[in-house]
């Protein structure tokens, strides 16, 4: 990972950038299979660069860059979900042709802000991922029925679908029914009922849904998804969430997947850090066993 041509680069040449967007090449956002396989990178922007007991796992840019190159070249992967600064320097290393590009909405929601849920949205813009020829965006969505914040982040993601609908771009929401703990931090409940009400909630923001996907997690218990993604006709994409550091909890994640992949809205996945930063460190290996789920 050449960081020092990078600098360079962004340094006295910073238009390469849009320049790098323009010529890329461009594929469609399903292939003949019709199923998605994307990594994804847009947690530091939101403060959120640990993983498992690695409180700054991902705060290594070079580092973070090199996986995210190993896991893009990897076969049956789709393409790539991050904010600005990673896609612009994925952009300048040559690493997008062919792939799906997913622009990071909303990341204004730091993690442990006392704002956290009010969740603006500081990240790409639908004009930024039209001008700059990427595929779609995704937005999160927190909603904690006691935090007044959560009413006008429903608001922000109304709009921002509206927006991406009249540019005929896809938008992957990412709901969840949050509270916090009794010391403050913000916990989402996976239970059945609670991600029924936020896919339920999502499905209807905006004044159409013909572009909108959902990312969502696994409920607690696998054996509810059948139930709870009856909720919506919304084409859907797995989320991989946080795994902690085990092999054993990296297996069970995979096996929730395999089941949930099987229902008829699901149509992929959408996986960072347990895929970057496995417990056995082989990123490729941890890929290509998620690839071989779909």
């Amino acid at each position: 990972m050449d960081v020092p041509e990078l600098v360079r680069l962004r340094t006295r040449h910073p238009e390469a950038i849009a320049e790098a967007a323009a010529r890329r090449l461009r594929r469609p956002l399903l292939t003949e299979n019709g199923r998605l396989m994307i990594v994804a990178a847009d947690h530091p922007a939101r403060g959120a660069l640990g993983v498992g007991e690695r409180r700054f796992a991902m705060a290594n840019r070079a580092d973070l860059l090199g996986r995210l190159c190993l896991a893009l070249s990897r076969p049956g992967v789709d393409g790539v979900l991050a904010t600005a600064d990673i896609l612009d320097d994925l952009l300048l290393l040559g690493a997008l042709d062919g792939k799906v590009v997913m622009g990071s909405m909303n990341r204004g929601g730091l993690q442990g802000a006392r704002f956290e849920l009010d969740d603006r949205f500081t990240g790409h813009r639908p004009e930024d991922i039209q001008r700059l020829g990427f595929d779609a965006g995704k937005l999160l969505l927190r909603i904690d029925y006691d935090d007044p914040g959560s009413l006008n982040t429903l608001e922000s993601t109304a709009r921002a679908v509206d927006e991406m609908a009249a540019r005929r771009l896809p938008v992957f929401v990412e709901p969840f029914i949050s509270r916090r703990d009794a010391d403050g931090r913000l916990r989402n409940d996976l239970s059945a009922g609670a991600v029924t009400r936020s896919i339920a909630i999502a499905s209807g923001l905006g004044g159409s849904s013909a572009y909108t996907w959902l990312k969502v997690p696994v409920t607690e218990d696998p054996d509810d998804m059948a139930r709870v993604m009856a909720t919506s006709t919304l084409p859907a994409v797995l989320l991989g969430g946080e795994v902690s550091g085990s092999a054993a909890d990296q297996a069970g994640a995979y096996e929730k997947w395999r089941g949930a992949l099987r229902l008829p809205t699901v149509r992929g996945l959408v996986v960072g850090r347990s895929l970057l930063y496995p417990a056995d460190g082989d990123v490729a290996a941890a890929v290509d066993t998620a690839v071989g789920l779909l």
